[in-house]
């Protein structure tokens, strides 16, 4: 009797997410491809002129198409297994296993700059200023322009309601509008960091070219090294707090309680607040009460306050005879 009802709410709200994550997907991909010639160019140029800082600037370019690379590729498979039975909370913590590898690499490749920029130092090299110069400025272009398109993708969540479901059992992807994706803002953060580690790289070609201050170019290689060490310690706890279902805010947990508790005589007994994925967080909580009220007067409360995509309500009447008291 309610197939046809099932099948309205899964088209709904599951044909939205794909249709979000395909846009981010494609303009990701086109990110891929714009960095990955950039990169290319760098490195085979920053080798032939001797240039570190423009060498730095291509492997964190490098590093980037990877991360990027990832994140593409994440939305490609939690878009195809989007709807699969096996994956409970959908394909969300995806996006933070590609996240948490993404780190790891980019802290690698981090380290040989830093120590290839001290070998430089140790034992100096000629750089050919003029060849190395154009290449880095095209290189702050692209990732401007990488950055550019990132931002284009970061659209907004359109609030719709589910208002025929009555189970105490609530699915809801409605989202703010001021809940972006953190995936893509990440990278969208990560291509700022490039475009500033290029800015180095043209400072010190500059440097050296017309002050003699070849010093800088390996200088800035290790700024350049310091930039994606922080940028993927800060990729890589925030993905663990996923994988690992920290709750994301402590803040929201304590409002949740608090708002429910001040209803009746509620009482919470249990709560989680965990993130499944980019701006999707599950919710569980089981409310004692001498006079309960529905499931879903309870939901709508915590709803009012806090946006939730899977939120499952428990409700029990407390049999103490001095429950009301």
């Amino acid at each position: 009797m309610h197939d046809a009802h099932i099948h309205r709410y899964f088209e709904v709200h599951g044909a939205h997410r794909v249709d979000v994550v395909s846009s981010r997907e494609r303009r990701t991909w086109a990110v891929v491809a714009l960095t990955a010639a950039m990169m290319v160019a760098e490195l085979v140029v920053g080798s032939w002129t001797g240039s570190l800082a423009l060498l730095a600037d291509g492997v964190h370019m490098a590093t980037h198409v990877g991360a990027i690379g990832l994140t593409a590729v994440a939305y490609g498979l939690a878009r195809r297994w989007a709807r699969h039975e096996a994956f409970t909370f959908g394909t969300g913590k995806v996006y933070s296993l590609a996240g948490y590898t993404s780190a790891l690499a980019l802290a690698a490749a981090a380290a040989w700059m830093c120590v290839e920029a001290v070998l430089r130092m140790v034992s100096p090299e000629a750089i050919h200023f003029g060849e190395a110069l154009p290449v880095a400025v095209l290189g702050l272009v692209v990732n401007l322009a990488s950055a550019k398109l990132l931002h284009a993708g970061h659209d907004h969540g359109h609030a719709e309601k589910d208002s025929g479901h009555a189970h105490d059992h609530d699915h809801d992807h409605a989202k703010s509008a001021h809940d972006h994706d953190p995936n893509l803002r990440a990278a969208y953060l990560h291509v700022i960091a490039d475009a500033l580690t290029s800015v180095l790289a043209i400072a010190a070609l500059l440097a050296g070219r017309y002050f003699g201050l070849t010093i800088l170019d390996p200088v800035m290689g290790i700024v350049g090294g310091v930039v994606i060490l922080r940028w993927s310690w800060g990729l890589c706890k925030s993905a663990a707090r996923q994988l690992l279902d920290v709750a994301p805010s402590l803040a929201d947990t304590k409002l949740i309680r608090e708002h429910l508790e001040a209803i009746d005589d509620v009482r919470v007994a249990d709560l989680h607040l965990w993130e499944l994925g980019p701006g999707e967080r599950g919710c569980i909580v089981k409310i004692i009460s001498s006079e309960p009220r529905s499931a879903k007067f309870y939901r709508d409360a915590i709803k009012s306050k806090v946006p939730i995509s899977h939120l499952t309500v428990e409700v029990h009447r407390c049999e103490d005879e001095h429950c009301a008291s």
